[in-house]
């Protein structure tokens, strides 16, 4: 009693006390998660990015996207029933950094790849206007002018190697062609037709 006295006279004290038992908790849930295969582990079929779609990824980044398009599907059937499977581990172990994000001023991009044709997801960059009226996303138009010259794009490659995702000497000395004279619309897209792909051809 006297103990229990002592802490909740003793701001400091029981601030510490807080922050050690909030982190001794968080670290019984965190922990086990570096050891579990479904979390450490690429899903069966998983592929790292293409030259193209990694360009069209650091587009994705550089131009906000991810303010306001989550990639993260929660495994609620409200979600599910939306965007379709829910998320998993293994799908983003060679994302870095990942894009799971929280906001969703637009849709779930989750499981985007695949779902419409490039023509609709070049019209919709274009100007979203064009295909859904009542959309708040901005345009792109400059996505179809600006062209990737693959100054950094091997660099890129080498880095990701370098973090564990499978890029073969091939993979990276091919990506300044392979990447070349593309827009960074074709970019982008090729990204956007890729998400979630892994998991839908599995099933």
């Amino acid at each position: 009693m006297k103990q229990h006295e002592v802490i909740e006279k003793n701001v400091g004290l029981m601030a510490l006390l807080m922050v050690l038992a909030v982190s001794i908790g968080g670290l019984v849930q965190i922990v086990p998660l570096f050891f579990q295969q479904e979390t450490t582990q690429p899903v069966d079929g998983l592929k790292p990015y293409t030259a193209l779609q990694l360009e069209g990824r650091d587009i994705f980044i550089r131009e906000g996207c991810v303010g306001c398009h989550s990639q993260m599907i929660r495994p609620f059937r409200a979600e599910t029933e939306r965007y379709g499977h829910y998320s998993v581990a293994g799908e983003s172990v060679w994302d870095h950094p990942f894009l799971w994000g929280s906001k969703r001023t637009g849709p779930d991009l989750a499981r985007v790849g695949g779902r419409y044709s490039d023509d609709w997801h070049r019209a919709h960059l274009y100007n979203p206007r064009n295909v859904v009226p009542e959309s708040k996303m901005p345009a792109y138009p400059w996505l179809v002018e600006n062209r990737l010259d693959g100054e950094h794009t091997a660099a890129k490659l080498q880095a990701m190697h370098t973090l564990g995702v499978p890029y073969s000497d091939a993979d990276i000395e091919g990506a300044v062609a392979s990447v070349k004279g593309k827009t960074e619309m074709d970019a982008l897209v090729a990204y956007l037709q890729v998400l979630g792909t892994s998991l839908k051809n599995k099933r």
